[in-house]
């Protein structure tokens, strides 16, 4: 059999494979291979397409099936998406687990099809194969940290106006109605915290992971604080110190380039916002033991940190979590997130009392996904800034997460806790006034 029959064979047989999980598996989804022709025949106008541009794309899934391989295939547009988004495909797949999926496939029928492709050469480029983020954990050095911050922060700030909100809040933000607009509910954001802080004029307040200084200015602003904010990425610290010299801010506000660690001095409140998932599992307790030095007797904490469901971090932690393998190695270098309940036993045993616990899981994956279509609506000026790769790798980790934190396989609490004291505690005795 000459080359030219065995790569139409090939493609034959894999049309076929197509066939069979398009009526079987993913009815609502449909596929196109190489040579243009489709699954099925005739596309429903609104059908969300999986585009298969070369047949190394399934030669390399197949000789090396692994996320690794999808996300280079992904990020060079090897494996794309017409007529729809990740969020348009995960809204036609069936409602039901992927091993109930799995069984529906005809095994003996992909293993035959795979066969065809093990010895056929799986082109190129592999650009994140070039991307050296750190699998393992932080390590909880400045240096490791620093490292880890700017490579993920320091992107460029231009980059992020074209995903942010114009104050460029990069957290969870919080939505009083699910139509509000980006800016709007990171707005709402900031001055929940700053409420559940009870910052009054004239606290020294803290924000340890300062990212482009919007916390900080908007409490300085509104609520006459004294404000310091830390951060690791040079071009954060750059945007931050500018925005403060333009709001005219002075003397109320600073900012400093530098660990968590090295801070000195004492604060009445203290919020971490975002920045938690950088420390590290095996720093966690130098890390709450840090914040308590620093906090006044009875002073208040807000920790707003992602976390994961208590089995799901049980296989985080055995490194079996795939997700979180690609997402430190290519996203968030050194990253790793706890489960609640770890979090409140951590915090006691700083010497915090627990006051107050709020799930904002449904914010975060509405929050992700306006970032998201930011970014997507503002694609070529992103390519421009930061390559078509970088910007394909981000709008797919984006649609990842929001559909993570939809699905409740990924969470986000903030935890409101005091250094704490004998006696009273000083907060009133409802929350009524948070949420009026």
């Amino acid at each position: 059999m000459n080359a030219s029959v065995r790569t139409e064979a090939r493609l034959e047989s894999f049309k076929e494979l197509l066939a069979h999980i398009h009526e079987r598996i993913l009815p609502g989804i449909g596929f196109e291979a190489w040579d243009g022709s489709t699954v099925p025949p005739r596309l429903a106008p609104d059908m969300p397409v999986l585009v298969i541009a070369d047949e190394g794309a399934v030669a390399a899934l197949v000789q090396r099936p692994s996320m690794h391989t999808f996300l280079n295939l992904w990020v060079t547009g090897r494996i794309d998406i017409r007529n729809g988004t990740v969020f348009d495909l995960f809204a036609r797949r069936p409602a039901m687990r992927n091993r109930e999926l799995i069984r529906r496939l005809d095994k003996r029928r992909a293993l035959a099809t795979a066969a065809k492709f093990l010895f056929v050469r799986r082109g190129g480029p592999w650009p994140l194969e070039a991307i050296r983020g750190d699998k393992a954990p932080a390590d909880g050095s400045e240096a490791a940290n620093k490292a880890n911050i700017q490579y993920h922060y320091d992107l460029s700030n231009e980059f992020y106006t074209l995903m942010l909100d114009p104050e460029m809040v990069y957290s969870c933000a919080y939505f009083t109605d699910w139509n509000n607009d980006l800016a709007t509910a990171q707005r709402h954001k900031l001055d929940m915290i700053c409420r559940k802080l009870r910052l009054e004029p004239g606290d020294r307040f803290l924000d340890v992971g300062c990212g482009w200084g919007a916390l900080v200015c908007h409490a300085a602003q509104h609520y006459g604080v004294h404000a310091h904010g830390l951060t690791l990425s040079e071009e954060q610290f750059t945007y931050a110190k500018e925005k403060a010299a333009r709001l005219e801010l002075g003397g109320r506000v600073a900012f400093e380039l530098s660990d968590y660690s090295r801070v000195g001095g004492t604060y009445d409140k203290i919020a971490s916002v975002g920045m938690f998932e950088h420390v590290g599992l095996a720093n966690h307790t130098t890390y709450f033991q840090t914040i308590n030095r620093l906090l006044e007797p009875g002073g208040l904490y807000l920790h707003h940190a992602i976390t994961l469901r208590a089995r799901e971090f049980d296989r985080f932690r055995r490194g079996k979590s795939p997700a979180a393998a690609w997402i430190r190695r290519y996203i968030f270098p050194g990253a790793a997130v706890d489960h609640l309940s770890m979090t409140v036993a951590n915090l006691e045993l700083a010497g915090f009392e627990v006051h107050d616990i709020e799930g904002w899981r449904e914010h975060y994956a509405r929050t992700a996904r306006l970032w998201h279509d930011r970014l997507a609506e503002n694609r070529a000026a992103a390519e421009h800034e930061v390559g078509a790769s970088r910007t394909r790798l981000w709008l797919i980790w984006l649609a990842g997460s929001s559909i993570a934190f939809a699905r409740g396989s990924s969470c986000i609490f903030q935890t409101l806790a005091s250094n704490r004291v004998r006696g009273p505690s000083g907060l009133p005795q409802t929350r009524a006034d948070l949420y009026r």
